[in-house]
């Protein structure tokens, strides 16, 4: 079931004209864009655009890593183990229509920097990318900051110490 806020993003985006979330014929696999020319199709998976916008958004100064919570950490661990390596989709939502795509992204920020700069630069990077990489157009980019990142910060382990 929608949550009341995907379901006003989907309402505010077919008022604005957009074509909304692509829908396989067959009801199966992943959503695709499907840019017709004379010359023929092009067909582009939401998890193209999705990696396009995650090396968008770590391209920026400022960010520290990408997801929120308990898929962050799943991603740590799987960069510690050897051959394992942290996804670059991590953190990364993407809602593609046929001509349009709508992003989420879920940010860690490094203390000291500007949140609010931080995530102009990110927006501006991921629409560039995007659009210039798929020719979608790209109609909003909504960016979660879910932590700052302090050096040395073990993400908390130093409360254990204190009451030891």
């Amino acid at each position: 079931m929608a949550d009341s806020s995907t379901a006003t993003k989907n309402d505010n985006r077919e008022k604005a004209g957009s074509p909304g979330p692509m829908v396989r014929p067959d009801g199966g696999g992943p959503a695709r864009a499907e840019l017709t020319t004379q010359s023929g199709k092009t067909r582009i998976a939401e998890g193209v655009v999705a990696k396009i916008a995650g090396f968008a958004a770590r391209e920026i100064p400022g960010v520290h890593s990408m997801g929120a919570g308990l898929a962050r950490r799943v991603g740590q661990l799987r960069g510690l183990v050897p051959g394992g390596t942290e996804t670059i989709r991590q953190g990364v939502s993407v809602e593609v229509g046929e001509r349009e795509a709508a992003i989420d992204l879920d940010v860690v920020t490094y203390y000291g920097q500007s949140i609010v700069d931080v995530s102009e630069a990110i927006r501006r990077n991921v629409v560039d990318r995007v659009q210039a990489m798929t020719g979608l157009k790209v109609v909003e980019v909504n960016i979660n900051v879910d932590d700052v990142f302090v050096e040395g910060d073990q993400d908390g382990d130093d409360s254990q110490q204190r009451t030891q």
